[in-house]
């Protein structure tokens, strides 16, 4: 079963549907024994840096978290929770989780998408281009697109990069380590590509948990 990390940073519903379309067992919780039962984490979000990571905080779930992943529990962060993975937000010049190095940074209104100013929040289909193998992206055609909206972007270490988005700069789309990932785009949203993604990561946590 995977558990989709309930913070009160909104979509864990449309991660919850997603999942049961795919026949995945899976639940919405902030509790953390169940986080440490779960197969694996969907640590998903939309909204600023600075108040999600005010309710982590004051909940106790940023500790939580942090001891899950330091125990090897496999997790996948989802827009909001893929920025907030990383030591630092631009947003609210927040510290965040710090689970993985890196910063998160604003798109640039004087930046360019081809011929045109890129408008922001970056909103809308866009493709991945895949920098090294990895077992979420298993299965997913080169030309698939996934859906974005956000207003800011992850910078992890450069060595944690998977794929990259170009729009008005060249970002991490997904990046991470074996069973830590995060993505920028709501593979909830979009359509079959996203949901392969989804069912590589269940398979993850369930191989992991029996290995």
């Amino acid at each position: 079963m995977l558990a989709i990390l309930d913070y009160k940073a909104g979509n864990q519903t449309s991660v919850l549907r997603a999942l049961q379309s795919l026949g995945i067992p899976a639940g919405i919780t902030a509790e953390p024994a169940a986080l440490a039962a779960a197969d694996g984490i969907i640590f998903p979000g939309v909204g600023a840096a600075g108040q999600a990571m005010r309710q982590l905080r004051d909940t106790g779930l940023d500790a939580a978290l942090r001891a899950l992943v330091a125990d090897g529990k496999p997790l996948l962060g989802v827009c909001l929770g893929c920025q907030i993975l990383l030591e630092r937000s631009e947003e609210n010049k927040t510290a965040t989780l710090g689970i993985l190095p890196g910063l998160c940074r604003r798109f640039q209104p004087e930046w360019r998408d081809g011929e045109r100013p890129i408008r922001i929040p970056h909103m809308g289909w866009n493709s991945l281009i895949v920098r090294r193998a990895s077992p979420l992206l298993e299965g997913i055609p080169p030309d698939a697109q996934f859906y974005f909206v956000h207003s800011y972007y992850p910078e992890p270490r450069p060595d944690l990069v998977i794929a990259e988005s170009s729009y008005g700069t060249t970002f991490a789309s997904v990046y991470g380590r074996p069973g830590l990932w995060a993505a920028q785009f709501h593979p909830e949203k979009s359509g079959a590509p996203g949901l392969r993604l989804l069912a590589n990561f269940d398979a993850w946590c369930r191989e992991a948990r029996h290995a």
